[in-house]
């Protein structure tokens, strides 16, 4: 160890080569301990630098900038130049020695992979440079070329401006020299003054007037490139990167040119009057629409009429006439019945007219061999096919005799088909009156001749079964004279035939007679035009759908119409005739059945072709329409309000029979609604629920549950499905194929509605002599009976002054002192009252009795 000393400056030299002086250094070092969380800790090392001032006396030039890698060098003194060397190096690479090995292998290892990464990243940057220095120098060549083509084409627009403007001014200089001579002679003159005037004035002479339009070209200038083209969207503009906004367009600048220009001059759109066609309602934006104005200024004029009015309120056809003639338009009125137009009674020429076959009614009382005579006529079956052998639907049949087309419809005779035999006679020619020789005129004879006459149709009189014992043909004649139906035997004009359907008499001068009638009618139709007809029955088909059985009356009726029946439309699926052939076409007078309507019409509806579906479903509609309205009418007719039928109910005591009533085919619910409705009195009457055709479901088990209804099934059945549900809600349903039976049964079940009658029977009076008090009993009126007897447990009245003061019953009849029955008259007996004992002497006690009669409709 040596311990040297020199001047100011102390040095200690150990063999470790570690230099100790007094002197700090520029730069101190230290290590601090850094905790973390978890416990852990890391040493970090920390530089201390000192500040260096400068001496006074050195110069500012000779101070060199701080430099973190290269540190200013110490000009050391000639004693302690070696000491001051060599030990800073020494001294610094063992402070950083004790750093690299203070830092963990794992931390090496991390700077390590940061090192990498940064050299990957900066590669990745440069190649990314690269690219982008690339695209960008492309981008610059072709927008290089892009402008040398813009500069060519608007070189070559220059180029073509300027033969336009050349060719323009030749036009004009060959116009002027076409003008008039004396036009010639002023303007040299006019040019010779002013050339002189401006000469001797030293200035430049004046150029003639129409030389003036040559000097400036002036739409060569809005015609360059940039602004003719400035507003519209080219390639070149989408595909540069200038940042140039798009401007307005041509067309859009004309216009908003042309509207500030209008509005300048105010100058009014020219008035259109149109003809508004207006419906019985429409709306406020509709009406805007057909007057081709705008809404607002509908509302604004009903606004002005102190009416606050939306565009979507319904205003009627007055109001809207009103409006639509303040705003300077005409109007045509059309009713919402108007689709109907056209659609009935077409009217045709005389030489489109064709002969028909005659429809013929068979009509007459029930039972009297109307169906047996058509079944002989026809040569089938067709009785055997009813129930009960009456005619419960309309039949419609044709038969040929001598080679001439008859055809027959055949209606019921039951007084509860008068709306179906009503509807036949609508739909005929000509009509049979089928009358029994054995039976003469009944209440429905007398009935068919007046459906007859009411239709205006011609009757011939078939007096039938005059193969009977009892037969009298020339009663039936005398009887028939009452009602005015005069046969020729009797001097009339009415033909009669004596016929037997069983025997198969006189059939032959029946069929004569019919064609000898049809003759005389001269019965024609056009069946080159649309067809028309009548629903003469219809029913709902399980397999089919609603099938209705028309008489096409005019025109012919082909598969593949689209036709409208009453309130239902369709397109005819197929036709078939009463053999139950497929027809491909009906001619007039010609029974078929249609399928595929939508739904079921009513029996007598009108069927119509039409030329479309629209038009078809728009008549639908409005019918449909029209029907709901009515019934919505009706029923608010009936019900009332809610107070008034209670009150109803209450003064008259009415009871309803609700029930459900499913048929076959319309025209029998039609007949068993009718029926019941005449069976009602003021004490109790059948209400229809619902009534339709087709099998019985369902949902119709669910509304007699509802309203507490029977179900009524005509020539239908429940399905499965409608049979349980009945059987769980404990529904009857009851069926029924003959009218009759089903009116007898509704008619004991509504007579079990009615309250019974009381009848009341007198029996005797009695006077009261004395009044007695008995213990145990209280009052007992001694009496003498004066009429009749008086019976014990009848009903008795205590009459006082001739007016009754009480009604009860007996509580003793005595004679003596034994209990008897009763007590004849002029006899003595001993009376008490139940529950009264306000009796007095002088008083009359009258004896009835009561019994409850059941009643019957």
């Amino acid at each position: 160890m040596t311990d040297t000393k020199t001047g100011d400056d102390k040095t200690l030299s150990v063999n470790t080569k570690k230099t100790l002086t007094l002197k700090r250094p520029s730069v101190e070092q230290g290590t601090v301990r850094q905790n973390f969380s978890h416990g852990r800790s890391k040493s970090v090392v920390v530089e201390t630098k000192k500040r260096k001032f400068s001496r006074p006396d050195e110069p500012a030039a000779a101070t060199p900038a701080p430099a973190p890698v290269k540190p200013r060098p110490v000009v050391p003194t000639p004693q302690s130049q070696t000491t001051r060397e060599r030990p800073r190096p020494s001294h610094t690479s063992e402070r950083s020695g004790v750093v690299l090995n203070e830092l963990s292998s794992d931390e090496l290892e991390a700077r390590r992979r940061a090192l990498q990464d940064s050299k990957v990243r900066e590669a990745e940057e440069r190649q990314r440079a690269a690219e982008d220095a690339k695209r960008r120098a492309e981008e610059d060549a072709r927008r290089q070329r892009e402008r040398e083509e813009s500069a060519r084409r608007q070189a070559e627009e220059e180029e073509r401006l300027k033969v336009e403007a050349e060719a323009r001014r030749r036009s004009e200089e060959e116009a002027r020299r076409r003008a008039p001579a004396a036009a010639e002679q002023a303007a040299p003159e006019a040019s010779d003054d002013n050339e002189g005037k401006g000469n001797s004035k030293g200035l430049p002479p004046k150029r003639p007037v129409p030389v003036k339009t040559e000097v400036a070209p002036r739409p060569a200038k809005p015609r360059t490139d940039d602004e003719r083209r400035r507003g519209k969207l080219t390639l070149n503009k989408a595909l540069s990167d200038d940042g140039e906004a798009r401007g307005r367009s041509l067309s859009s600048m004309r216009r908003r040119q042309e509207k500030f220009r209008r509005a300048q001059h105010q100058e009014p759109r020219e008035k259109i009057s149109r003809e508004v066609v207006l419906p019985e309602t429409i709306t406020i934006q509709e009406l805007a629409q057909r007057m081709a104005e705008r809404a607002v200024d509908v509302v604004k004029f009903f606004m002005k009429q102190g009416q606050m009015m939306k565009p979507g309120d319904v205003i009627d056809a007055d109001t809207a006439e009103l409006v639509a003639e303040e705003f300077g338009h005409t109007v045509k009125r059309v009713a919402e019945s108007d689709v109907e137009e056209g659609l009935f009674n077409i009217a045709d020429n005389a030489e489109d007219l064709k002969s028909r076959p005659p429809v013929v009614t068979i009509m007459g009382h029930v039972d009297h061999g109307k169906t047996s005579l058509l079944d002989a006529i026809r040569h089938a079956n067709v009785v055997s096919g009813e129930a009960g052998g009456i005619t419960q639907h309309i039949g419609a049949y044709q038969v040929v005799q001598d080679g001439q087309t008859i055809t027959f419809i055949d209606t019921p005779g039951h007084a509860a088909f008068t709306a179906m035999r009503a509807r036949g006679a609508e739909a005929t020619d000509i009509a049979i009156l089928v009358v029994a020789a054995d039976d003469s005129v009944m209440p429905q004879t007398i009935e068919s001749i007046n459906h007859a006459k009411a239709a205006g149709v011609p009757i011939i009189v078939a007096i039938n079964k005059i193969d009977k014992p009892q037969a009298d043909a020339q009663k039936v004649r005398t009887e028939l004279l009452q009602h005015e139906v005069f046969v020729e035997s009797m001097g009339g004009e009415v033909l009669d035939v004596e016929v037997s359907a069983v025997k198969g008499t006189n059939l032959d001068k029946l069929l004569e007679a019919i064609l000898l009638q049809s003759e005389v009618l001269e019965l024609k139709a056009n069946p080159d035009r649309t067809a028309e007809g009548v629903v003469i029955e219809a029913k709902l088909d399980r397999g089919r759908g609603s099938v209705a059985t028309v008489l096409v009356q005019t025109g012919t009726l082909r598969t593949g119409d689209i036709i409208v029946a009453g309130n239902e439309w369709g397109r005819v699926r197929a036709l078939v005739n009463d053999r139950g052939e497929q027809m491909k076409e009906a001619p007039p007078s010609m029974p078929v059945e249609i399928l595929g309507l939508q739904g079921t019409p009513l029996a007598g509806d009108r069927i119509a072709v039409v030329e479309s579906e629209a038009r078809a479903r728009e008549i639908a509609d409005y019918r449909q329409r029209l029907a709901r309205e009515k019934s919505v009418a009706r029923q608010a007719g009936q019900r009332g309000s809610l107070e008034q039928m209670m009150s109803q109910l209450q003064d008259s005591g009415l009871k309803e029979f609700p029930l459900i009533i499913k048929g076959d085919v319309q025209g029998s619910i039609e007949a068993i609604a009718s029926a019941l409705e005449k069976l009602g009195t003021d004490e109790v009457q059948a209400r229809i629920v619902h009534a339709g055709a087709g099998a019985i479901t369902e949902s119709d088990v669910s509304l007699a549950e509802t309203s507490g209804a029977a179900i009524i099934g005509f020539n239908v059945r429940a399905n499965k499905q409608a049979r349980d549900a009945a059987e769980q809600a404990g529904i009857e349903i009851r069926y029924y194929n003959i009218i009759y039976d089903l009116v007898d049964d509704i008619k004991a079940a509504m007579s079990g509605l009615l309250s019974p009658e009381r009848r009341e029977t007198f029996l005797g009076n009695a006077e009261i002599l004395e009044v007695f008090n008995v213990s145990k009993v209280g009052k007992v009126a001694g009496c003498r009976v004066t009429e009749g007897k008086v019976e014990r447990g009848a009903g008795v009245r205590l009459i006082r002054d001739s007016v009754v003061i009480h009604e009860g019953k007996l509580k003793t009849l005595k004679r003596f002192k034994d209990e008897v029955s009763e007590v004849p008259s002029g006899q003595e007996c001993g009376m008490a009252f139940e529950n009264y004992e306000d009796i007095r002497a002088g008083d009359v006690i009258e004896a009835f009795r009561v019994e409850h009669i059941t009643r019957t409709l």
